[in-house]
């Protein structure tokens, strides 16, 4: 003889609690599901390319942040400059914006069509990486009055010339420094040998 268990439907308050934490876990994937196409990263490891705001040449979105994480080799810095820049003008770039920034510093925020006293827009200006990584964000708040059509810009990897850089205020190479593409050496005058260092010459 076969026996059939009860099943217990949950009281009141229980399906009440059930249906907030339904409804909790539902709110939770929506946001999630917003944020993850407000903001996105890109990892750039080409030695050129073109990037450009979201949905450009037309308007771009409110309420919007893009990231590209642009990396060369050692031995070249990122060049960039800007073919196209419309982005809302906002006092010091507080609103819209893209920044550029380099081995931990900021090189500059960008806002506007025309530099101001207070704000800096690209125009015909190249910037240059200080190492060889360069991180571009751009960012667009809520709302916008007027209809801004974003950026496009190119990069390249270029070339260091190590040879103009100084070691703990001296010169790099103790005699003589030659740049090449990707990299560099140091040699000596006749009579003196390179150091393990390859970069100091003793008699």
């Amino acid at each position: 003889m076969q026996t059939h268990q009860k099943r217990f439907l949950p009281r009141g308050s229980e399906r009440s609690r059930l249906r907030q934490e339904s409804s909790v876990m539902r709110l939770f994937v929506l946001l999630a599901t917003l944020y993850s196409g407000l903001s996105s990263s890109l990892v750039l490891q080409k030695m050129y390319g073109r990037i450009t705001s979201p949905s450009f040449p037309n308007v771009y979105p409110n309420n919007k942040e893009r990231i590209w994480n642009i990396t060369v080799p050692e031995g070249y810095s990122v060049r960039i400059y800007f073919t196209h820049f419309n982005l809302e003008l906002s006092y010091l770039c507080e609103y819209d914006y893209v920044k550029l920034s380099s081995g931990g510093r900021t090189l500059a925020t960008l806002c506007g069509k025309d530099s101001t006293d207070t704000e800096e827009a690209p125009g015909n200006k190249t910037y240059i990486s200080i190492d060889n990584n360069l991180m571009v964000v751009f960012r667009s708040d809520y709302s916008n009055e007027k209809p801004f059509t974003g950026f496009e810009a190119f990069y390249a990897a270029e070339d260091i010339d190590e040879c103009k850089r100084r070691f703990d205020g001296e010169p790099l190479c103790n005699h003589h420094c030659h740049n090449y593409v990707g990299g560099y050496y140091c040699s000596c005058r006749v009579g003196y040998t390179l150091h393990e260092n390859k970069r100091t010459c003793t008699a």
